[in-house]
């Protein structure tokens, strides 16, 4: 890997994990254009580095929220905060579950597997399309509604199918304001990134990596100034309904996939 592809790969990784395109799938179209074998064996430091760069850039646009829930909590009232963040935790056991219990049978299907990768990003653009139909409420994200979004995002765990689209998709369906649904979307996210990059650091494969440092800088940096950018553009896109024109996106990116996948 060379530092055209870091920055390559940094800005797919920080685009994609906010804008509801898929990025897991993006990466594998990528890893296959590129030629790069590579990384899902080698570069899982390099991996890790990408999406603490999003973990990270999460962070800075809800800043204000964060403190605002850590303050609830660390004040032990039964405030609006600490009901959010109990959703938070709820939202999160179904991917938890899933990552813990099959992680090895997930592993397997990211090892370039372009026709799964296809026909989930078609599965994404039709959910995309249910939910820009959707009229948006003020209702706000249930405890029932924390959980099933949660089930969205532990599915959202195959490659092709966007995290974020899953997930807001899943909450507009279920009646929930739009622009609560992205930041409640957004946040779930933060605690599953840092343990999953917890447990690889405590697992000791990272110290195996032989990325050089100057290509994880630039991968990191280049993750994380996009993840600003795709996390602030996406918060406006998704209140003003234009999660269309990412159907749309998906649907032709699914079937250019699916040709890669029986050309190969």
């Amino acid at each position: 890997m060379n530092e055209f592809d870091a920055v390559i790969l940094g800005i797919i990784q920080g685009l994609t994990e906010f804008l509801p395109v898929s990025s897991s799938g993006h990466l594998e179209l990528g890893k296959a254009i590129l030629g790069d074998n590579s990384i899902p064996s080698e570069s899982l430091l390099f991996t890790v580095v990408l999406h603490f760069a999003t973990a990270l850039s999460t962070i800075v646009v809800f800043r204000k929220d964060i403190l605002e829930i850590f303050k609830g909590l660390f004040q032990f009232k039964w405030n609006e905060e600490t009901q959010f963040s109990l959703k938070i935790i709820l939202s999160m056991i179904p991917a938890a579950l899933v990552g813990i219990l099959f992680e090895d049978e997930m592993e397997v299907l990211f090892g370039g597997n372009l026709l799964l990768v296809g026909f989930m990003l078609i599965i994404t653009a039709l959910l995309l399309w249910l939910a820009d139909k959707a009229k948006n409420t003020e209702k706000p994200v249930s405890y029932r509604n924390a959980f099933v979004i949660g089930i969205s995002q532990a599915i959202a765990i195959l490659p092709g199918i966007s995290r974020s689209g899953a997930t807001i998709s899943t909450s507009v369906l279920l009646g929930n304001d739009k622009a609560k649904a992205a930041r409640f979307s957004f946040l779930m996210v933060v605690p599953l990134i840092l343990g999953k990059i917890a447990k690889d650091v405590l697992s000791g494969d990272l110290s195996e990596s032989t990325t050089e440092t100057s290509i994880l800088i630039i991968g990191f940096v280049a993750a994380f100034l996009a993840g600003l950018v795709a996390c602030t553009w996406m918060i406006k896109l998704v209140k003003n309904s234009k999660l269309s024109y990412f159907a749309i996106y998906c649907l032709i990116v699914g079937i250019i996939a699916i040709g890669f996948g029986y050309a190969n």
